[in-house]
């Protein structure tokens, strides 16, 4: 459902402006797909009287969230209760092995189909054959940054190449009507040898796309950087030039110390911070607000259906609380609305879209979504007043399930909780008939290689 002309309202409106201004009975005037006027339902009605109005009397509004790390896949809760390394060694390199490029398609539809029910607009998606993840995000409707999980070195030529990234940024970068930008990935530095490092740059400074890679995620990488280079893994970077890149955004980020944020704070560098994946895997509690305090773009971000096991952001903002506190022993720590802006405005900036979303402000891409307040997770709810609790109970309380409405440049993508854009049961029929095919080959695979893919950290490994 698309609409040319609309006023969308609801109880409220949350715009992640800079004043993090809520309005009552808030509406919002979206034309051609963009924020034409943001105000109050009666105040815009009488403006606008020949333009129809959407009314969610019990909703409400706000930006769509920005996933800014994730993992398409269908292994979920396959691969439980392992260290990082046994989990790679047996579960998800083996994978990525035996992964054909039909399967990966139709994970990508299943995972844009969760995330734009559950409110999320926009995904940082590292996958693999890409152009389906592509062709899925078209038909689903939702926003993709679009990172090819790319190995550029003899030991890892089981996953993408640059070749194929630079491909897919020929075919894919900046269409879908703008929805879909691709940028150059890497698995993994160690995933690359030096030529495949300087071409990962050459390619994003070329094509003025972002990098993006998984870094200090596991306190043992920090060990082998120095080993490798004599320097901790931001450094390294840096030397190596990933930082002339437009923007780098680094996945994980848990292990970064005092002067590693304060590099990262004055080069084009943000973070994507991943509180359910890092805790899951054992990996760590990221030093998130010391890279805020200094100025780093954090966006907030899922990991794969494998690490979390879901795509839901609002669990995501809560776990970002709760860490945060944690690792401070201090209950003020990581407050709610720094986890909101997280998910929405920083997320957007952390990806350099904050100019088109992140936010409800006029001028910007129609990418909005409605949060149901008829709940118990949202009851009791205070939009105003001594009591104000609107932006605790969306941290603290809410769930994806609870969104009832997702809006992508004016196009109406979840309705009354309900999938528009494609059939549901048939996305996930999809998966429970190429899944078994994927499990066996991977079974088989393992049987043939005793312990599985090696890890870098391995003398004589033969990939990872």
């Amino acid at each position: 459902m698309s609409a040319d002309e609309l006023i969308l309202s609801g109880n409220y409106l949350l715009t992640m402006d800079d004043d993090n201004t809520v309005v009552a009975d808030g509406a919002v005037l979206v034309r051609d797909g963009r924020i034409e006027a943001v105000g109050n339902r009666k105040d815009l009605s009488s403006r606008h009287p020949d333009i129809a109005v959407k009314h969610l009397p019990d909703a409400l509004l706000m930006p769509g969230i920005v996933n800014a790390h994730a993992h398409s896949g269908f292994l979920r809760g396959t691969a439980e209760h392992l260290p990082v390394w046994d989990w790679l060694t047996l579960h998800i390199n083996p994978m990525h092995r035996m992964l054909q490029a039909h399967e990966a398609e139709i994970a990508s539809r299943l995972c844009y189909a969760e995330s734009v029910l559950g409110g999320t607009t926009t995904v940082v998606d590292m996958w693999r054959y890409m152009d389906g993840s592509a062709r899925a995000a078209e038909a689903i409707g939702n926003r993709l940054v679009a990172v090819p999980y790319v190995g550029e070195h003899p030991d890892y030529d089981y996953f993408d190449t640059l070749d194929m990234n630079e491909a897919l940024i020929e075919d894919w970068h900046r269409k879908a009507g703008g929805r879909v930008n691709v940028w150059v990935g890497l698995e993994h530095l160690f995933y690359a040898d030096e030529a495949g490092q300087q071409r990962a740059i050459e390619m994003a400074k070329r094509h003025g796309t972002g990098f993006h890679t998984h870094c200090s995620e596991a306190d043992i990488e920090v060990a082998e950087f120095e080993k490798r280079y004599g320097k901790r893994p931001m450094f390294a970077l840096e030397d190596l030039g990933f930082f002339e890149t437009p923007r780098a955004m680094i996945a994980h980020a848990v292990w970064l110390d005092e002067s590693e944020v304060e590099l990262i704070s004055q080069r084009p560098v943000s973070v994507a911070h991943n509180p359910v994946s890092n805790m899951k895997l054992a990996s760590g509690i990221a030093p998130i607000s010391d890279m805020l305090e200094a100025g780093v773009p954090v966006g907030l971000g899922t990991d794969g259906e494998k690490e979390n096991n879901n795509f839901d952001m609002f669990e995501e903002m809560k776990g970002a609380s709760l860490l945060g506190k944690l690792r401070h022993r201090d209950a003020a720590a990581m407050d709610s609305w720094q986890c909101l802006r997280m998910a929405t405005i920083l997320g957007a900036k952390a990806i350099g879209l904050d100019g088109e979303i992140g936010s409800v402000e006029a001028g910007k891409q129609a990418d909005i979504i409605a949060v149901r307040t008829d709940t118990p997770r949202m009851t009791l709810l205070f939009g105003d007043g001594p009591y104000f609790n609107l932006q605790h109970n969306l941290v603290h309380a809410v769930r994806g399930g609870d969104v009832c409405l997702t809006m992508v440049d004016g196009q109406i993508l979840v309705d009354d909780g309900e999938l528009k854009t494609g059939d549901l049961s048939e996305i996930i029929a999809d998966i429970h008939r190429v899944a078994p095919g994927l499990f066996e080959r991977r079974a088989a695979w393992l049987a043939a290689n005793t312990g599985g893919s090696k890890q870098w950290t391995e003398a004589g490994q033969e990939g990872s």
